[in-house]
């Protein structure tokens, strides 16, 4: 009996990428520029297009459009958050792949990450910076 050959498919470059509380586990492989997140197709896991669109910014910019298919883990916060997060993700992995792209996306701001988080609420006060209203009487 022969053997069933088992092709698995190679990472060029990997990469994690945060934003908020979320983190995304980025794994770039060759084919033709699909890109699937948590299972699901890009699109049809953003249901924004403009967060479709972020996803995408790293490749533009780059030129590899349709170069490499994106495998992505993303976990925690929210949907805006973890497109952030993927978006970071890739311009790791890209630069992983290879160093010339990190000018590229250095100067689009896309290997910064964006360490902007929510404000704890403090204790005897509505929020992080609401307060309660005052009485007078």
């Amino acid at each position: 009996m022969a053997k069933k050959e088992i092709k698995s498919k190679v990472n060029l470059g990997t990469g994690v990428g945060r934003r908020k509380t979320s983190t995304a586990r980025v794994y770039l492989r060759e084919g033709s520029g699909e890109i699937v997140v948590n299972g699901k197709d890009a699109g049809e896991y953003f249901a924004n297009p403009l967060l479709v669109t972020l996803l995408q910014q790293p490749l533009t910019v780059t030129e590899t459009t349709g170069k490499y298919d994106i495998l992505i883990n993303v976990v925690g916060g929210g949907i805006a958050g973890q497109a952030g997060a993927c978006r970071h993700g890739i311009s790791r992995a890209l630069c992983d792949i290879s160093e010339d792209n990190r000018s590229a996306l250095h100067t689009a701001g896309y290997m910064t990450r964006d360490a902007r988080m929510v404000e704890r609420k403090k204790f005897g006060q509505k929020g992080a910076r609401r307060k309660f209203q005052f009485s007078k009487r």
